[in-house]
């Protein structure tokens, strides 16, 4: 079987493995207290041109995103997300439940704009009973969407704007980072989302890694941030392991190099749909491919190829969603183009 269901299915790039082994005997600090996270944290710091931010690694998006929203945002308050939003449909409540309400905005291409949040929050302040009512405290956003889309510099300068003027604070879900960064006719780069997200992370999960995020505070954690991570069941007792896992990836470049992979792999797949005149479901620069497919033609393509399916479009068809990663190979990928040639 072909396996184009997720951008997490390979253990981890041959770099980050050949230094476990390399450091494998090695005693280490524990709680990220190590030369290793040290030394990532440095080079995060610079790629991201923010040499006061605070760095700091987590093992996954979602143990994440739940805790640095709860570690920002006082009992009272809510986030703000897209209703398309990660953490409004595929977190099994993680956010709700440490206590904070996920506040949903209509989605455009999986994007969250800066007009609705601005009616929202001014329908808000003109409520009389405000004060009965979950306070908002955040946006939340990802880049890449869930759709697979990215942000212009414009929009993400358009929300960091909005965000300041409701005294809301900005948070940037990067689980899918790396692709967005190298995806063609891109014009967001890691300075830029330093410069407009009071927080935002990393994705090495989905980028390379074997596990692990690294959350960037371009002005300062939260205070006792470690401690609320801790209380998360967060904190990882090995935090080497995550910070020698971003010293590789942010050494020589490493990152946004084996990122473009999974942007041409995912483009060639792009030449195979139009070639065979398969309808793009929504179209996007990105590793995620999503694909209207006739539900014969979905059964067939099942029998040997993992994909994910998306949603239903009409009776008989269904969007589904091809992902590539830093490690598909453009062999897979041209059988895969085989198949759908021959639906």
């Amino acid at each position: 079987m072909l396996s184009f269901v997720n951008d997490y299915c390979e253990n981890a790039h041959e770099a980050i493995l050949q230094r476990l082994i390399q450091t494998n005997r090695e005693k280490k600090p524990g709680y990220g207290q190590d030369s290793y996270c040290a030394a990532a944290q440095e080079k995060i710091r610079a790629a991201c041109a923010c040499p006061g931010a605070d760095v700091r690694f987590l093992v996954g998006g979602t143990q994440t995103n739940a805790t640095v929203i709860d570690a920002v945002l006082r009992r009272y308050e809510g986030v703000i997300a897209a209703v398309s939003g990660h953490i409004a449909g595929h977190e099994a409540g993680a956010v709700e439940f440490t206590g904070h309400k996920v506040i949903t905005l209509p989605q455009h291409e999986g994007k969250l704009s800066a007009a609705d949040l601005r009616a929202y929050m001014e329908a808000f302040r003109a409520e009389s009973s405000w004060d009965h009512m979950v306070q908002p405290g955040m946006a939340y956003i990802s880049h890449p969407t869930e759709y697979g889309t990215l942000y212009t510099r414009a929009e993400l300068e358009a929300l960091a704007s909005a965000c300041r003027a409701y005294g809301l604070k900005l948070f940037l879900d990067g689980a899918r980072l790396g692709y967005g960064l190298v995806s063609d006719g891109t014009d967001l780069t890691l300075p830029d989302i330093a410069r407009c997200c009071d927080v935002f992370y990393i994705g090495g999960t989905k980028v390379g890694a074997l596990c692990g995020e690294a959350v960037v505070f371009p002005h300062g954690a939260p205070a006792m941030f470690l401690t609320t991570v801790k209380q998360h069941g967060a904190l990882l007792a090995k935090g080497w392991l995550l910070g020698l896992q971003f010293d590789t990836l942010f050494t020589d470049g490493l990152y946004l190099r084996i990122s473009r992979n999974a942007i041409d792999t995912a483009n060639r797949i792009r030449g195979f749909l139009r070639q065979r005149g398969l309808p793009l479901w929504i179209d996007t620069p990105t590793n995620q491919i999503f694909v209207t497919l006739e539900n014969s033609q979905l059964a067939r393509l099942q029998e040997q190829v993992q994909l994910g399916i998306w949603e239903p479009v009409d009776q008989t068809h269904t969007a589904v969603r091809l992902v590539t990663s830093w490690a598909t190979g453009m062999d897979e990928v041209e059988q895969l183009g085989q198949l759908l040639l021959a639906l």
